[in-house]
Order: structure tokens, then sequence, then C-alpha cells
């Protein structure tokens, strides 16, 4: 079974994205954050294949705590949601180790659902797992 965290302080936001990814891929296991120290708890707890990591965030941001994970687990997936595409987000986003950048404004539910597609088959390659509900 494949895992996802979802680190994002806006709650609305978050449960829409929730709720699309559980329609779209029910067999994948969706753990949730607020704030970057819940992140961490729940990287640790949970190792998951793919973050989706909001920039802004109560306490250290999502930058910070994309490197920190990377640094434990650099084959773990973290796609940056952000709400202000400017490129000095972008850079500091893929310095800080994130594979993905997306604007929540911008982002379609298509575009999320192919990315988390294709990055969970090849996760599940890599392992020699079979993904039925993908």
């Amino acid at each position: 079974m494949c895992h996802v965290l979802l680190v994002e302080d806006n709650s609305v936001f978050r449960t829409s994205l929730r709720e699309m990814l559980a329609i779209r891929f029910p067999g994948i296991k969706i753990r949730e954050a607020s704030d970057g120290e819940e992140a961490l708890v729940e990287f640790n707890r949970n190792c998951p294949d793919l973050i989706f990591m909001d920039i802004r965030l109560p306490g250290r941001n999502g930058l910070e705590i994309t490197k920190i994970i990377k640094e434990c687990d650099s084959s773990v997936e973290v796609a940056i949601l952000t709400s202000h595409d400017i490129p000095e987000y972008r850079a500091a986003a893929f310095d800080s180790g994130a594979s993905h950048f997306f604007t929540k404004g911008n982002a379609g539910m298509e575009e999320i659902s192919d990315f988390v597609r294709s990055t969970l088959r090849e996760k599940c390659k890599v392992r020699g797992c079979t993904l039925v509900d993908f």
C-alpha cells in the first residue's frame, strides 16, 4: 500500500485534496498534517511515498521541513503546493529537495492525479509491487 502525506494548514484545501485523492486512488493511505512539526511526526510514523507540502506553514516553513525529510530519506517524493507562483519560491523548493511544484490556483485535479499516478507507479516498480488501484 502506498502512503501519501498532505501538509497544509488550510483545512478546507487539505480536505478537498484528500477527498479528491481518496476517490481517484482508493488503494492509497492518506495522512494529514497542519504544520511542520506534525509533518515530521507523520513522516517518522508512516514513511510516506509522496508528500504534498505547503510552503507557508505555522512554525517551520515547508521548505525547511522538506529539506529535513529529504536528508532523512532521499527517495521520498515531495511536491510543493503553494498559492505563490514566484521564481524565488520555485528555486527554493527545488533547492530544498522538492521534485515538483504546483500552484494551488493553477494546478487542476487532472494534473495532480497524473502526477500521483506516475509517481506512485514508479515507486511500485522500484519495490516490485503492483498497483491494482491505479
